[in-house]
């Protein structure tokens, strides 16, 4: 060891201890957190400073950035140069910045995440906000501290008129903290500040009426509010954004077409994303994407394929990828040193009160210098007025020193006048200048009367402040680039399917689609019916439903299980298209088929769902009732409905509310009526119990069911061959459950067999479909009601060995029967009426 040298020795944990703090604390206060006055970091308040020195102002030339860093470095930033031009770069990126401080030239990068060039490539100049920024800073206005070296100064704040940490946001972080604060929109945030100033106790409730929510620089859509207004009143919040995208057609292809995504998402990551999950299968229903981006603007194309339904994808889109994202608003910023969790008003509060010291400071600095101007002015005036005897008292002087001594002495002047006297030019002695002089006083005496008057009242030092941040409103304000969808929430497909109302067709091979209602339009009884469906040969449309996109479908099959789907999941397709096959949409087996389906609300409601029961038939007159609640919870692979005997087949379920009557019919023509109460309840893998007998075992079958809720309903029973027949539910008498029925139409040759019984008012339409795929609508109306045993009327006249497959009941609407002449033939079927009245039957 060296002489005069000695060892302290210190406890490892008390050095560590001390030194973490000490750099934390530099990191927190002099690198990650911004200010709370001009919202800069030290290292973006040292870039526009030493820009400013170099009087790369906005209307010089640019300058070659790898300068502005060298004097950023060299003078008060000594860290690689790299934190310095990253800073600068970000700072001219119309993506990163609400409102950009550096105007750059050359390639800065882009938003698919491209570096900038080389610093020695690009120039650089300041933009003229950023002179608002630094507007006064050479009059006093802000406190300086010696830089790294104490050979410069450096401000501590910048005198911003810029609300900079509101209008551009910032992001760090510290050693223990973080920061995250959102850009705003610099006409909303000015007119809130000047909301504050006029009301101080202002709430922020009232403030949010001003500054709407963050207005992102690259635009986008914020989806819900309250995330919003929490972070404006705490500090703290989650922002949800969404890109902007439209769905239209490309080419005859259905394409969502995004022309904004969410702040700090990098487009080329997203878009590679997005491919991923396409290729894993994970995201289904798009064909390709493409990047149709340039100069003129974002443009991503998603084409879909020709099954896809856009909504559908658009919200899975949403749901994983970036074009959705959020935003954590953490607002911590440096007040006067310390940093601290601020609400919206805080941050107005801090910076009213920053500006307002820069006022007076500025002030009383002008009002110093018009002093000491009017004092010299007092002695040039005094000197013009004895002019020729300030000249002979100069001119018989030896030097300047004493020349100034005899002009104190002789006209009690001070030092600075006697001074200003001495090296007076010759010019001012001329009239006109003397005339300068006291004209110049007596402005220089208005304007110190007026200086004065600012510092006495605080009312005028904030009319200054509102009226310069009008002035910047009028320079730089603009319109919002965020769109506010105050009624956005949680992430739920249906926010952005319609709830239209749809029908659904199922062929008898198993084809399904939905189909808007307004593709149908209504005929007389009688007509010919119009072309419903493009079905595969030997094909025909079985089942037809009318239902809403948000309900759920319960599909029943003829084994006994039960499948789960959103009515929206059903592709949709045109009246004359074919559907898709049922087995590509839920996991049913080969050899079973649907034959039943039912429309309900909201599964996730228990009340709804302990309050309404499943009734379920088979073709041999099994019966059994199920609450709705063991229905609730599906899987992908169905669940056991009932157990089906062999030789036995599930025919129909509907939905009922426990107290319903229970109608059976049979191919025979026979009918069963019994209440619903004399089945109980079972579990969902019991068999049931017998709902009527039949007359004969080995060709007679349960052909349909119905549960009745209305009393006064009447009852509809079609035949095969076209014929039907409306009677009174009254015609059927109560029975057990169990019983051979009463004869609920007659059945000849000329009749065929019965293929439908439904329950119908004369608010119903009908809708029904031939074997060969003829749709038509007739009004049930028209039907009058006729005794039990009768053979009915022909209601549909079928061409051929035609016969009829299916009969639906939809509710009637006034407005939309055609009254053309009947019969119609195709080619004059017309369509496209709008059938907004009409109602799901929903099964009872």
């Amino acid at each position: 060891m060296a002489e005069g040298e000695k060892l302290i020795p210190i406890n490892i944990e008390d050095e560590m201890k001390s030194a973490y703090i000490d750099y934390s604390m530099s990191v927190i206060v002099s690198r990650a957190l911004p200010d709370v006055r001009d919202g800069l970091k030290p290292v973006h308040r040292r870039v526009l400073f030493g820009m400013h020195e170099l009087g790369v102002k906005s209307n010089t030339a640019h300058k070659k950035s790898a300068r502005i860093v060298g004097e950023v470095l060299g003078k008060y930033h000594p860290h690689g140069d790299t934190s310095v031009y990253d800073t600068m770069v970000r700072m001219a990126q119309e993506w990163s910045l609400r409102y950009m401080l550096v105007d750059g030239q050359g390639n800065f990068g882009s938003i698919d995440g491209d570096s900038p060039a080389a610093m020695r490539y690009t120039e650089a100049r300041m933009r003229k906000i950023s002179e608002d920024m630094l507007a006064d800073i050479d009059k006093e206005t802000v406190d300086h501290k010696l830089n790294f070296d104490d050979t410069l100064k450096e401000p501590t704040v910048l005198p911003t008129r810029i609300p900079g940490l509101l209008v551009n946001g910032a992001s760090g972080i510290a050693v223990g903290m973080a920061t995250n604060m959102p850009p705003h929109n610099l006409s909303e945030v000015v007119d809130g500040i000047i909301a504050y100033i006029d009301n101080n106790d202002i709430e922020i409730d009232e403030l949010i009426t001003h500054i709407k929510a963050p207005d992102f620089p690259t635009g986008g859509i914020i989806y819900g509010y309250d995330g919003v207004r929490e972070a404006f009143k705490t500090g703290r919040g989650r922002v949800v954004m969404r890109g902007k995208a439209i769905i239209e057609e490309v080419q005859g292809r259905e394409c969502i077409i995004v022309t904004e995504i969410p702040y700090q998402v990098n487009k080329a990551d997203m878009i590679k994303k997005t491919a991923d999950l396409v290729n894993d299968k994970k995201l289904e229903g798009i064909a390709t994407i493409r990047d149709e981006s340039d100069r003129n603007g974002m443009r991503i194309v998603y084409v879909l394929k020709r099954d896809a339904i856009p909504n559908i994808v658009l919200n899975k889109l949403y749901k994983y990828t970036a074009l959705q994202s959020s935003f954590s608003v953490n607002n911590i910023a440096l007040v006067n040193g310390r940093p601290q969790m601020l609400n919206l008003k805080d941050m107005i509060h801090y910076f009213v009160e920053h500006r307002h010291e820069v006022v007076v400071r500025r002030t009383t600095y002008e009002l110093r210098k018009a002093e000491e101007r009017a004092h010299i002015l007092e002695g040039l005036i005094i000197a013009s007025d004895n002019i020729d005897e300030v000249i002979a008292l100069i001119r018989a002087s030896a030097n300047a020193d004493e020349a100034r001594q005899k002009l104190i002495d002789r006209f009690e002047l001070t030092e600075i006048q006697a001074k200003a006297i001495v090296e007076m030019r010759l010019r001012q002695l001329t009239g006109l200048e003397q005339d300068k002089l006291r004209a110049e006083y007596d402005a220089l005496m208005i304007t110190i009367e007026d200086l004065k008057d600012i510092l006495e009242k605080k009312e005028r030092r904030m009319d200054i402040i509102k009226e310069e941040l009008h002035e910047v409103k009028q320079k730089y304000g603009d319109e919002r680039r965020s769109v506010i969808e105050y009624a956005g929430g949680d992430l739920s497909i249906e926010d952005m399917i319609p709830n239209e109302k749809v029908v659904i067709t199922i062929s008898h091979a198993g084809y399904i689609k939905r189909t808007s209602l307004t593709e149908y339009k209504t005929q007389n009884r009688g007509g010919v019916g119009q072309k419903a469906s493009t079905t595969r040969n030997e094909d025909f449309l079985e089942h037809l439903f009318v239902g809403t996109n948000h309900q759920y479908m319960l599909f029943f099959t003829q084994k006994g299980k039960c499948f789960w789907m959103r009515v929206y999941e059903i592709p949709e397709g045109s009246k004359t298209s074919k559907g898709r096959a049922i087995q590509n949409l839920i996991n049913i087996e080969q050899n079973d088929k649907v034959k039943a389906f039912i429309c309900t609300q909201d599964l996730k409601d228990e009340d709804y769902i302990n309050n309404h029961y499943v009734i379920m038939a088979t073709k041999k007159g099994q019966v059994k009732k199920t609450s709705l609640e063991q229905y609730s919870r599906p899987r992908t692979n169905g669940i056991n409905a009932i157990t089906i005997k062999e030789g036995d087949e599930l025919l129909e379920a509907k939905l009922t509310t426990g107290e319903s009557q229970v109608m059976l019919a049979l191919k025979s023509g026979k009918a069963i009526r019994f209440e619903e109460a004399k089945t109980r309840p079972m579990g969902r893998n019991a068999s049931g119990v017998r709902g009527i007998r039949l007359q004969d075992e080995n060709t007679d079958e349960v052909i349909g069911m119905i549960a009745v809720n209305d009393m006064d309903s009447d009852i509809l029973v079609v035949s095969e061959n076209g014929y039907g027949k409306r009677s009174s539910l009254e015609d059927y008498r109560v029975t057990n459950r169990g019983g051979k029925g009463v004869k609920t139409i007659s059945i000849t040759e000329k009749t065929g067999n019965l293929v439908a019984i439904k329950n119908v008012s004369d608010e119903d339409d009908l809708m029904i479909i031939n074997k060969s795929g003829i749709a038509i609508r007739m009004a049930v109306e028209d039907l009058r009601v006729m005794g039990r045993a009768t053979q009915g009327v022909k209601l549909i006249n079928l061409k051929n060995n035609d016969s009829i497959a299916a009969v639906a009941k939809v509710m009637h609407d006034e407005d939309d029967v055609d009254d053309s002449e009947t019969p119609k033939t195709d080619a004059s079927a017309n369509d496209g009426t709008t059938l907004d009245n009409i109602e799901t039957e929903n099964n009872n």
